[in-house]
């Protein structure tokens, strides 16, 4: 049984290889990052005791860097499990949700043309990069050098000219000996019952040949140089090989870059994707001249968990953020989401790199907003909120957004972040007379006179701003920092559940990650951990001080549950609460930064207030060590403070 390369692909984008090889090894979580698809484990083709054995799920393959095993899905069924090829598909089709073909003589006959436009569009594709170094691509050459295009750009991408004659093409594809109705359903010429001499769709125009993730031609993007014509861009139509809403236009080259950086960047075109490959941004993709949809979508998920999107700074920029935001809160799940960063008005990919250099762009991704984020300030500046009815109103389109989020969890912490912002704005809605001064800092406004001349106050002024950063201690919360690591060093059979926890942890002092590290090297040697046999290595590398330190600060807070005697369950407990402040804390951390740098550019009311929102939810993490219930009865206690 033949299948289609167009079914086998469809797999491939639902089932990931991971899944798949994990049903036969036991993934080596400390080699593991699970979060950018990159798995690793003992071979499970050959006997071996160091892993070496590889699986990548943004390629969709495996490989043994022992036995030299590699392949997809299919072939590790076929391989590891014997299945025929024909059960190894129907049981992954399964695993996809998708239902088996029915393969009919008709459908054998069309796979053969499919087959066959692959190879029509490959043709055309070598004839468009000739034609563009003829004379009569002189046009062409021209307009691509204004665009700093290099030859070995066009190259890498390319790229090629469709000449102005209504049947080059179509002569050329017929001297292979190509059909005319081959040539129309590969979208490369029209037809029809009314028009009697089918004529070349592409004329005039530079082309980009469009790849699948295999890297086969299966449609073009032609751009107008004449600016009379009715269509600037043109795309070629859908065909049994192409769909534009499934593609991304330089998936197949991006994909090694992406996976490196564990980031992908969508822009609008197929120039902007071409500018940032100039400037070093190889990890670039953009759809073809559509929304994003949810396919798309899906498919960069597939290659990391937090696709950004870049779009033009203009309204329509700003409104293909707000179309790719609706869309993507439907499908929206642990982990994954979308960033955007949105450019200066009126500026594009291309227009930032080349007049300002690649480091502009990569400022401008530094500061990308989190979906959640832009939900909020899309609501912010759609609704003034001047009257009870239009506040009323803020909140239901809010509620409206967050609850067409599909995945309970995702949602329910949606729901909760927008309720907290809501509630910190009423506040200063409610905001009694400010009086500021550079001696007295900003403060909670309460038992203060309603302030009657609101609207005409002037903005924070320079020192107000300085005033407004002072504070942001690291030191603040490194006694929380203190008492995670101590968890560990005192309970080492934590690290069986949170090893990659600590491998990831963020932390303000430095003696504090040295001690992480070295824990973490010890844990790497693959003995069992022992407490005693722990400490006193930890005490031989010199951190005799640091423990002590740390056993002193647990006594003074009555921290019981990490010491050593503490039940293991009422340490992990007590462990994972510290680790969500924690990171709450480092992500309050990031959005202050950020707020920072808004009120330096931006010295308005709005970006005052939301530092110091930013810094009372900072300074609210310290100290919310509250009850957990049920926390300390293995160990006779009953509170995460208590005595």
């Amino acid at each position: 049984m033949r299948f289609s390369d167009s079914f086998l692909d469809q797999i491939r984008a639902r089932v990931s290889v991971s899944s798949v090889v994990g049903s036969a090894v036991q993934w080596d979580r400390r080699k593991t990052n699970a979060g950018r698809g990159d798995y690793w484990a003992c071979c499970p083709f050959h006997h071996e005791k160091t892993p070496s054995f590889h699986a990548d799920d943004a390629q969709g393959r495996y490989y043994c860097f022992g036995c030299k095993a590699s392949g997809d899905i299919f072939r590790f069924l076929t391989e590891k499990h014997g299945l025929p090829f024909p059960e190894a598909v129907e049981q992954l089709a399964s695993q996809a949700g998708l239902a088996m073909p029915q393969v009919s003589p008709e459908e054998e006959q069309r796979q053969e043309k499919r087959a066959s436009l692959y190879e029509i569009n490959e043709m055309a594709a070598e004839f468009f990069g000739r034609q563009l170094q003829l004379p009569s691509g002189s046009a062409a050459r021209c307009y691509l050098a204004d665009r700093n295009m290099s030859a070995s750009m066009q190259s890498r991408f390319g790229i090629g000219y469709a000449p102005a004659d209504r049947f080059a093409l179509k002569s050329f594809l017929a001297e292979k000996n190509i059909r005319t109705e081959a040539m129309i359903e590969a979208g490369l010429v029209i037809g029809g019952e009314d028009i009697a001499v089918p004529y070349d769709r592409f004329r005039d125009r530079i082309m980009f040949p469009i790849r699948d993730i295999r890297g086969r031609a299966i449609a073009f993007g032609g751009r107008a140089l004449r600016a009379d014509v009715p269509a600037k861009y043109l795309n070629s139509p859908e065909t049994p090989i192409f769909s534009k809403s499934q593609v991304l236009y330089n998936l197949n080259q991006a994909r090694k870059s992406i996976h490196q950086n564990a980031m992908i960047i969508a822009v609008e075109g197929y120039m902007d994707v071409i500018a940032l490959a100039r400037a070093g941004f190889d990890n670039a993709v953009a759809p073809l001249g559509t929304a994003l949809t949810e396919q798309q979508l899906h498919l960069m998920w597939r290659q990391a968990p937090e696709p950004i999107l870049c779009f033009d700074g203009d309204s329509a920029g700003i409104k293909a953020a707000f179309r790719a935001m609706d869309m993507a809160l439907a499908h929206l799940k642990p982990g994954y989401s979308l960033r955007f960063a949105l450019l200066p008005e009126g500026m594009d990919p291309d227009d930032i790199v080349t007049n300002n250099g690649p480091q502009a762009l990569q400022d401008i991704l530094d500061k990308t907003l989190s979906l959640s984020e832009l939900l909020w300030r899309r609501a912010l500046e759609e609704n003034d909120r001047s009257t009870p009815e239009r506040r009323a109103r803020f909140e239901v389109m809010l509620e409206e957004a967050t609850g067409r989020i599909g995945d309970d969890k995702v949602r329910m912490f949606y729901k909760t972040e927008m309720r907290q912002r809501q509630r910190q704005l009423w506040q200063q809605g409610r905001t009694v007379s400010r009086k500021y001064s550079a001696n007295r800092p900003y403060r909670k406004n309460r038992g203060r006179q309603y302030d009657r001349n609101w609207d005409n106050r002037q903005p924070p002024s320079r020192e107000l701003m300085a005033q407004a950063r002072t504070g942001n201690n690291p030191g603040s919360f490194i006694h929380r920092e203190k008492l995670i690591i101590l968890a560990f060093v005192n309970h080492p059979e934590l690290l069986d559940q949170l090893d990659e926890t600590l491998s990831d942890l963020v932390l303000h002092s430095r003696e504090l990650d040295r001690l992480r590290r070295e824990i973490l090297n010890i844990a790497s040697l693959g003995e069992p951990l022992e407490k005693e046999d722990l400490k006193s290595h930890l005490l031989e590398k010199g951190f005799t001080r640091t423990i002590d330190e740390m056993n002193e600060q647990a006594r003074k807070l009555n921290s019981w549950f990490f010491q050593p005697d503490a039940a293991p369950d009422d340490a992990l407990t007590g462990l994972q609460h510290m680790l969500a402040l924690h990171h709450k804390s480092i992500t309050l951390e990031r959005e202050l930064k950020e707020a920072e740098r808004n009120l330096a550019e931006s010295p308005t009311e709005e970006n005052f207030y939301r530092l110091n929102e930013i810094r009372e939810m900072l300074s609210s993490t310290q100290g919310e060590e509250a009850s957990i219930e049920g926390f300390g009865e293995a160990s006779g206690r009953t509170s995460l403070q208590g005595g």
